[in-house]
């Protein structure tokens, strides 16, 4: 590959060396998050929205709590010129609420700003944007303009919006600027065109302007555009009259570290969008900065409580997907299939909810610290189904904690690799995730139906005490195609059912046992399970007999553990 066609950062914009102060920043507020889904969005899709999916995308930016919206670029199409026109209508109604602000975007030519500020007459406030390349690159290439030649034009503009914002005194009309391709820039001249605007808008604590430096298109690893920020915010004149805001996008795959960075170096506004939609690789993803700062316990100051909802509508009115691995919001970033991650996931949950019955306060208000999990799910509206899925990558702690959430079942600790084995087997004949119905099928036809259909089956039993106290079993069995009574006694049900079979010629060693009760659908059960030894010296030769597990299922924990004995014997028949 020709690399050396390439330049360096270094070679293409000078970046001053500040004493950096934002590597030892922490952001413990969130900046002002303006969405630009409506303008810079919606200017990258094949098919842009038309009003009614804008109307939608707006209506679900104001319910999350953005409070300033950039909705589009009216004198570049006559669908945001109407779009905007609406919005102004709407507020005469009282329809738009007093929190939100409008922004709307222009370019640095006197008819279009004159068409911009057509389209938000009406509006109670707004902000209105303007915009120019002032790189090298677009200078020469792009505009054929000189340093000086670019300045005039943008002073003229400004002036020129001073003048209609002036006209319209019952409006509240700020104005911002953005030196497009501002990380391309010298650093001298976009100090002197951001100074210049600030001087000639007045701009005052009160009555702000917002410079916004965007990363058009990225260029350098993240901590450059840090710097970058560092000194514009170090040297603009009337710095307590300035809303520093920054506009990333996500060439090189780094808009959200740009982004975060950009904060610690003094930004204070982010300009992005809902998934990082955006021309080319994207805008930064407000989606993923605010919830990374949730995840540090800080308010991110918009809602995404239920996230799907808003991804929902961000697909509809995008007409793109949200990948499945996007953070925060694809289907699958709280779902692990590997096994040792299963385990630590189901280990955590267990630990978070003896935490909190420690505290005294539900789970859902107890801290989080659940490995491979940075935040609780169900914060953003997701639920716990989804985290754990099987397939031939998982472990015994996987499929034991689906069974367990889905269907009550807490196999025994032993039980576990001996079912994962079976799955294992399963998956990767199939190659397929295995549901978690499918397992619990799995389970049912493994361990359960063997006690109720296989080559040693009861006909009819009984059990009662004999006068010594000791419990007798009586029952009919059937061994293959003989059948016959038999009676055993034991100092409980379970081991005079064993002594039963003994005198039927099966010996059966119980090693393990466990059982509980399994509540669902508003019915109960038991479900029991036991290990044991089928066979063994009596046989002679020799034999150490076959180890197997069994589980039985009924509202009887009597008839469940019956049931998981023959399914064991069963079992191990087939093994034999």
């Amino acid at each position: 590959m020709p690399h050396h066609r390439y330049r360096p950062y270094q070679q293409r914009v000078d970046v001053p060396a500040p004493e950096r102060s934002w590597p030892g920043a922490r952001i413990e507020r969130a900046p002002l998050w303006v969405p630009v889904d409506l303008r810079d969005g919606n200017q990258a899709l094949a098919e842009p929205m038309d009003t009614d999916r804008k109307r939608r995308f707006f209506d679900l930016l104001v319910s999350m709590g953005f409070k300033e919206i950039e909705v589009g670029y009216p004198s570049a199409s006559r669908t945001d010129f109407e779009f905007v026109r609406y919005l102004a209508g709407r507020a005469a109604r009282g329809g738009l609420p007093d929190d939100v602000t409008v922004v709307v975007f222009t370019p640095a030519r006197p008819e279009l700003i004159d068409r911009t500020f057509a389209s938000v007459e009406g509006l109670p406030r707004a902000v209105v944007h303007l915009y120019i390349p002032t790189s090298p690159v677009w200078r020469d290439v792009v505009l054929g303009r000189s340093r000086d030649e670019v300045y005039g034009v943008v002073k003229e503009a400004a002036a020129h919006m001073a003048r209609l914002a002036d006209a319209r005194p019952h409006a509240d009309i700020r104005f911002q600027f953005a030196p497009e391709t501002f990380n391309l820039t010298e650093p001298d001249y976009v100090l002197e065109v951001c100074d210049g605007l600030t001087e000639l808008w007045d701009a005052s604590p009160d009555r702000p302007v917002t410079h916004n430096l965007p990363a058009t298109v990225e260029i350098a690893t993240p901590n450059v555009y840090a710097d970058q920020i560092e000194y514009m915010h170090r040297h603009l004149a009337r710095r307590d009259s300035v809303i520093l805001s920054v506009h990333p996008h996500n060439d090189r795959g780094t808009g959200v570290a740009c982004a975060e960075l950009a904060v610690l170096a003094g930004a204070q506004r982010v300009e992005g969008c809902l998934f990082g939609n955006g021309e080319r690789t994207g805008n930064v993803d407000l989606v993923t900065l605010a919830l990374n700062l949730y995840a540090q316990g800080v308010d991110p100051m918009v809602d995404f409580s239920d996230i799907d909802a808003v991804r929902e509508v961000v697909e509809h009115c995008n007409r793109l997907p949200v990948h499945p691995r996007h953070p925060y919001a694809g289907d699958l970033v709280h779902t692990a299939f590997s096994g040792t991650h299963q385990d630590a996931i189901s280990k955590g949950f267990a630990e978070h909810a003896r935490r909190a019955a420690e505290l005294g306060v539900p789970e859902r208000e107890a801290p989080w610290d659940v490995p491979y999990l940075p935040i609780d799910p169900a914060d953003i509206g997701r639920s716990y189904e989804a985290v754990i899925r099987v397939n031939s990558q998982s472990g015994k702690g996987g499929m034991a904690y689906v069974l367990r959430d889905r269907y009550g079942l807490d196999l025994p600790q032993d039980l576990r690799p001996d079912f994962s084995r079976v799955v294992q087997g399963t998956t990767d004949d199939s190659g397929q995730e295995a549901t978690a119905k499918e397992l619990y099928e799995l389970f049912l036809a493994t361990y359960v139906a063997p006690g109720r259909d296989g080559e040693v089956a009861l006909s009819s039993w009984t059990t009662d005490r004999a006068p010594d106290g000791a419990h007798r079993f009586v029952c009919t069995l059937q061994v293959g195609d003989r059948a016959g009574d038999f009676e055993g006694a034991g100092n409980g049900p379970l081991s005079a059912f064993v002594d039963a079979l003994a005198a039927a010629g099966i010996t059966v060693g119980i090693l393990d046992y466990a059982e509980h009760a399994v509540t669902e659908g508003g019915g109960s059960e038991a479900v029991a399970y036991v290990r044991c030894r089928v066979g063994g010296a009596e046989h002679g030769g020799g034999d150490a007999g076959v180890e197997c597990w069994g589980a039985g299922l009924d509202t009887s924990v009597l008839t469940a553990s019956v049931q998981a004995v023959l399914a064991a014997v069963n079992r191990a028949g087939a093994a034999r």
